[in-house]
């Protein structure tokens, strides 16, 4: 290959590594440049063995600079491809599909409904960040109803209740209503009346296994016929607790031949001998069914449009039949699949996170290992990053895969210029120096100036990471102080100047000086031990700070002997 056609590799592959960097919003890779760049410059390809090793360099120099010298390095090399993909990403950040029939309400409102048996995971954010999105787009109302007529199975939790809003708060919503099923228990008692005088409900003693029977062969239960009377008094001692859990239903009566087995004569009300956890309902037996709550309140609330699973279409199909009976117009429904997520070996579940806190596996609803909104919080992820990844699904009716890389670029927008940087060297290697200032400088925002620098100690000695300690002669850019050779276990200043950075001779990295803050880096994976530069001992508690060619990390806690911080992400 002759020298202008190497030229030409590196100068084209700046720009695709410039391209692929700036569009990312991270490092740009070797790889993920290959297609490109040889999909341009056919010319190249009877050199592919030589390629890789060409432009690595280059994508080295260009991992380098900071994501405002990218862009604007990009904009001189290739300024239109810089708006024809700036164009593309406006596109790409469109908000939420139209509310159906929208213009036929004179306020838009919709609901939340967690069950509080926990703090949410990650998964249960996409709900409030679509809610309150359409909120903010209609000038709507939000409102949170927490279903929690179920007191057995479902148990709630009674520490859940605050978590969730507090989950929804660091998400950037406040509900304009908050209401507990459990409180409104007389309601559906009085609407269970009313449906009964009306002939659309009866009381059944049936076992469950014996009215599956009757009900999959299309067959009425024995009591469907009962007068509304009979029904009624049986009904009130339902309500009084006369009866045993799984001794008496009361169904909705629709068609016994309906072509979905699901919906023919399905339980309104059932039996439960568990005392519900708050003392405000714990006298309660007789407990509504959430089919038939849940289609109550989204009525007496106002409710125009309910989003809901697609697992859950019978939902709205049973309600119809009670809407019906009350001559009640059916919400507009959006059903949306399942949210998937990468990048957790634990489950997306509720129950699952808590057994495994529960046999202390997991150390809290905010261990970095569980994808929880708390664990996210701890870790220094905004709640806004988790927002706009999750509006960014949409609402599709198939499953849809949630990268948390997503979340990580997005919370990297909003953090990137307010965290200062700080060097943190990993289980470092000790090396003397020799020479250069007795104190470096490095910038405490590499794109904003006016911060000021930081001051770091050279001292005798100092920490490199082991996989950038450098071969025996070779050279290296220590950050904020300068080049350095090599020399047996010794740095020795060379006083060659940021000439050798640019011209890619020299790999730029960080270091810390052997006294300065022991750190113990909590991940998702592990706890990682190293040292930060005095300076950092400075930083306040719950600060999000930059750890330069490590990540974002948050400072959890100051020790006598280390601090913790929880890693956030690249």
């Amino acid at each position: 290959m002759d020298d202008e056609l190497r030229e030409r590799v590196e100068r084209e592959a700046e720009k695709h590594a410039l391209l692929n960097a700036v569009k990312h919003d991270s490092d740009a890779d070797v790889g993920a440049i290959m297609g490109p760049l040889m999909g341009e410059n056919p010319d190249f390809r009877q050199h592919g063995g030589e390629i890789p090793g060409l432009i690595g360099p280059v994508v080295a120099n260009v991992n380098q600079l900071s994501a405002a010298d990218k862009r604007e390095r990009l904009e001189e090399l290739a300024p239109e491809e810089l708006a024809e993909m700036e164009a593309e990403d406006e596109e790409d950040d469109a908000l939420l599909p139209d509310l159906p029939n929208a213009d036929d309400y004179d306020e838009i409102r919709m609901r939340a409904a967690p069950n509080p048996n926990g703090p949410w995971h990650l998964g249960h954010a996409r709900m409030p960040a679509v809610i309150g999105t359409y909120k903010e787009m209609y000038d709507g109302s939000f409102i949170v109803r927490f279903d929690d007529t179920d007191p057995e199975t479902k148990r709630p939790d009674m520490s859940a209740y605050d978590a969730i809003l507090e989950d929804i708060a660091f998400l950037g919503f406040e509900p304009d209503d908050v209401i507990r099923a459990s409180d409104r228990v007389e309601t559906y008692y009085d609407y269970a009346r009313d449906l009964i005088e009306m002939g659309g409900a009866y009381t059944c003693s049936c076992s469950g296994e014996e009215f599956s029977n009757l009900k999959n062969n299309a067959k009425p239960c024995p009591h469907r016929d009962k007068d509304s009377e009979t029904t009624l008094e049986e009904f009130e001692d339902m309500v009084a607790g006369e009866y045993s859990s799984g001794e008496m239903v009361l169904r909705v009566r629709t068609d016994i031949e309906h072509k979905n087995p699901a919906l023919r004569d399905w339980v309104a009300f059932r039996m439960i001998d568990t005392p519900h956890p708050r003392p405000e309902a714990e006298e309660y037996r007789a407990w509504p069914m959430l089919d038939f709550q849940s289609g109550v309140d989204d009525h007496l609330t106002g409710v125009t449009h309910i989003i809901r699973g697609i697992d859950l279409q019978d939902s709205a199909k049973r309600q119809q039949f009670v809407y019906d009976y009350f001559g009640w117009a059916y919400p507009e429904v959006i059903h949306w699949g399942h949210v998937q997520v990468d990048d957790y070996d634990v489950k997306m579940s509720t129950s699952s996170i808590k057994e495994l806190i529960d046999a202390g596996e997991l150390d809290g609803w905010d261990d970095p290992r569980v994808p929880t909104i708390k664990s996210l919080r701890r870790r220094g992820i905004r709640g806004q990053a988790i927002v706009d990844a999750m509006v960014a699904l949409g609402t599709s009716t198939s499953n849809v895969d949630l990268s948390m890389s997503s979340i990580y670029a997005n919370n990297r927008d909003l953090v990137d210029d307010e965290t200062d940087r700080y060097f943190f060297v990993r289980n470092g290697a000790e090396f003397a120096i020799e020479g250069g200032p007795d104190v470096a400088h490095p910038p405490l925002h590499p794109s904003f100036e006016d911060r000021g620098t930081r001051d770091i100690p050279v001292g005798d000695s100092v920490l490199l990471e082991s996989g950038d300690v450098p071969a025996e002669g070779e050279r290296v850019w220590l950050k904020g102080f300068g080049a350095v050779r090599r020399d047996g276990e010794t740095l020795v200043a060379t006083g060659d100047d940021l000439d050798v950075v640019r011209e890619g001779d020299v790999a730029v990295i960080h270091w810390a000086p052997t006294d300065g803050v022991s750190v113990r880096m909590r991940t998702m994976h592990e706890d990682v031990l190293g040292v930060a530069e005095p300076d950092f001992g400075d930083v306040p508690v719950d600060e999000l700070v930059q750890f330069e060619r490590v990540g974002f990390v948050r400072v959890d806690e100051r020790g006598s002997d280390e601090t913790l911080v929880y890693f956030a992400h690249k």
